[in-house]
């Protein structure tokens, strides 16, 4: 499901603009890799050390038997270095399961 545009999505990117132009320079585009809870810690940590992303925690609703609000692990980077780290991260996923 696609999230829906909220007044504080339009307010950071109006201030990322005004910041843009204050400095002259552009704000890169960072993307989270969300890590499903459950997910084995060295796993995370391999990856936060082999790919150099940033983990932060998100608050996302998790739906299973009810709707609740959990806190996950995201790993935040540059859009090429997150899709590099979603495939290693489905790699090692299957090795843990086999």
């Amino acid at each position: 499901m696609p999230k829906m545009l909220t007044i504080e999505d339009l307010e950071k990117r109006k201030e990322n603009k005004e910041i843009e132009e204050e400095f002259g320079e552009e704000i890169e585009e960072l993307f989270d890799l969300v890590m499903p809870p459950g997910t084995p810690s060295y796993i995370i940590y391999d990856i936060v050390e082999e790919f150099g992303l940033q983990p932060v925690e998100r608050n996302l609703n998790v739906d299973i038997v009810e709707c609740d609000k959990r806190e996950v692990i995201a790993l935040r980077g540059k859009l090429d270095v997150v899709k590099e780290a979603e495939e290693y991260y489905f790699k090692e996923m299957e090795a843990y399961i086999e």
